[in-house]
């Protein structure tokens, strides 16, 4: 479970009921099921009608991206490639058919494949990348789901303190009820509002990070793949991989200096 998460929403709903309260609110007068009712529901239906159900069916796997911590360990990748180029370099790339086909990571496994099978390098390289490419395209659907959701949201909360607002002007004989119905209404552009920038866009910006980070893994071990097919020394395919690695996490001794990517 990613943690970051979901401090951030605990921590930005709790800031602004905190907030409130510290000003002498009521936290009663901030549950109004009515404006809740219409800002949600409203923002799901306008959801539901700008995505196709194909996409929609994913929405539970868009949020354990968000709320998940992947496991991955770039210099344990890096390392294991380095010692299956060692092992191609002194026997074969034959002797790593059964070791790819036992492979957890599908990429690595089909990437490995292709060079046992005798693909050609820039076919493969192709392939590959398409690959990336697919993947990133999906990610991207997923975050656009959040990203609508969070524009739809407090548009959905203007049209409920409107609708608020008409009922208030509609009952105009009881003056001392005025100040509480509209403030009453004002809570749907709350609603609204707050879920859009404390959990809408915040976990569509999550799953845009969390594919950034995938897509570096895959292409390093894009590049692992190639360097292997090529038959390059085991050491400067090390060097060369360790280039995707974050700054700080690259071997200080002998490396130089080196570029680094998210």
């Amino acid at each position: 479970m990613d943690i970051t998460t979901i401090i951030g929403i605990i921590a930005g709903i709790a800031a602004l009921v905190g907030g409130y309260l510290w000003d002498g609110g009521h936290l009663e007068a901030l549950f109004v099921p009515s404006a809740l009712l219409i800002v949600v529901g409203g923002t799901i239906g306008a959801v539901i009608v700008s995505f196709p159900m194909a996409r929609l069916k994913e929405i539970g796997k868009a949020l354990s991206m968000a709320f998940k911590e992947p496991k991955r360990d770039q210099g344990a990748t890096i390392d294991e490639i380095v010692d299956m180029a060692t092992v191609a370099r002194r026997e074969g790339v034959l002797a790593l058919e059964q070791r790819a086909l036992e492979h957890p990571n599908p990429f690595l496994r089909d990437g490995l494949m292709m060079v046992v099978d005798g693909t050609d390098p820039e076919l493969t390289r192709q392939i590959l990348e398409l690959e990336i490419d697919s993947m990133e395209r999906h990610h991207e659907g997923w975050a656009k789901i959040f990203e609508a959701a969070g524009g739809f949201a407090p548009t959905m909360g203007i049209i409920g303190t409107v609708m608020g607002l008409i009922h208030v002007l509609g009952n105009l004989t009881d003056p001392e009820g005025l100040g509480p119905a509209i403030a009453v209404a004002f809570c749907a552009t709350l609603y609204g509002v707050s879920t859009a920038n404390v959990i809408y866009l915040p976990i569509a910006s999550k799953i845009k990070i969390r594919s950034k980070e995938q897509v570096a893994e895959m292409e390093l071990m894009l590049e692992g793949i190639l360097a292997l097919q090529a038959g390059e020394n085991p050491q400067l395919i090390k060097k060369k991989l360790h280039s995707f690695l974050h700054q700080e996490r690259k071997p200080t001794e002998g490396a130089g200096e080196a570029v680094a990517k998210a």
